[in-house]
């Protein structure tokens, strides 16, 4: 679901994304369980497409197991021939997502 120009995954409600840049950016949060900052590095897509509009969009995860399921992707920007459908399944430190790629024709 959108929010201005940022998209955020609802639990159990599937984004189909199209991507056409990526950056690391290293971002300061506050850690839930210490509330102390803490230094993360973020995935940052641009989402030219969601769901199949048109949109000038971000989608940006912290979370290693989603990171993984994307890198394969980012070098040499793969994703540029794919679409991706994310979905967050669960909530907090429980929070899985599955990632169906599909090509684009």
């Amino acid at each position: 679901m959108p929010l201005g120009n940022i998209v955020i995954l609802q639990t159990g409600q599937p984004e189909r994304m199209h991507f056409s840049d990526h950056t690391i950016e290293t971002r300061t949060i506050t850690d839930p369980a210490s509330a102390r900052p803490q230094v993360r590095n973020t995935l940052v897509m641009e989402v030219v497409i969601l769901n199949g509009a048109r949109v000038n969009a971000r989608f940006s995860t912290m979370a290693e197991g989603l990171y993984s399921k994307l890198e394969p992707y980012l070098a040499g920007r793969k994703y540029l021939d794919y679409d991706f459908t994310i979905t967050a399944v669960g909530e907090g430190f429980q929070r899985k997502y599955t990632v169906l790629v599909t090509p684009v024709t």
